[in-house]
């Protein structure tokens, strides 16, 4: 399938509602619409296909990013073309299928996540945080969490909001997971108040980390 063939099967499923949707959430106008489930039924019918999603990727179509994400073969993209990736990014939700499909599974990703944490773009300083985020989770060995903390205190309320949201994943994972440094993650999280009066819909648990905290330790009893 040729990159003019894959657009157009793109632009057949795309739909107003979905294209105002996206543009609500900061998308612009380099878009169909498509759902996310239907990029997904689109993307098993394709399989994997890394030049073609090279070549989705660079149209800019944020439709056609999301497809290229799930048509990439992590393993075949350099560290330098991972960087450039990340760093194109012009839409937070393409940002994070990115950073949970591909980054995550990338054999730089450590590496990259360590330069992408003292970078001022806004993208990869996002996809830095949320590298660190899982980090905390999954194998915190090696992290200098008081100096997290540190940076999250003073750094946080002045970041981008693409950076914010990472950042506050962040603090809230050491708060979950790490019950020594639980008080001063809450301290932190309601000092700065980020999301403190972000709606949130019915049955979602609020992103303000002090909620979020302890809704999640109180599930894990």
């Amino acid at each position: 399938m040729t990159i003019k063939e894959t657009l157009k099967q793109l632009e057949a499923l795309g739909n107003e509602k979905m294209r105002k949707q996206n543009t609500n959430h900061g998308a612009g106008d380099n878009q169909y619409g498509v759902r996310r489930g239907d990029v997904r039924k689109l993307a098993k019918k394709i399989k994997t296909n890394h030049k073609l999603a090279m070549g989705l990727w660079k149209t800019g179509n944020i439709d056609a990013q999301f497809l290229a994400i799930l048509l990439l073969a992590t393993k075949s993209l350099s560290a330098d073309e991972m960087d450039r990736m990340v760093r194109s990014v012009t839409f937070v939700e393409v940002a994070d299928w990115l950073n949970a499909y591909v980054v995550k599974n990338h054999p730089d990703k450590e590496t990259l996540r360590q330069g992408w944490m003292t970078t001022n773009d806004p993208m990869a300083a996002r996809a830095g945080w949320n590298a660190t985020a899982g980090r905390v989770v999954k194998s915190p060995e090696g992290l200098d969490l008081p100096a997290l903390l540190d940076r999250i205190e003073s750094e946080m309320g002045s970041a981008a909001s693409e950076v914010q949201w990472t950042m506050n994943y962040c603090l809230v994972e050491i708060g979950i997971h790490f019950p020594n440094y639980r008080k001063r993650a809450l301290a932190i999280g309601e000092t700065l108040g980020i999301f403190r009066d972000l709606p949130c819909p019915k049955g979602c648990t609020s992103p303000f980390a002090p909620i979020w905290i302890n809704e999640m330790v109180s599930r894990k009893g």
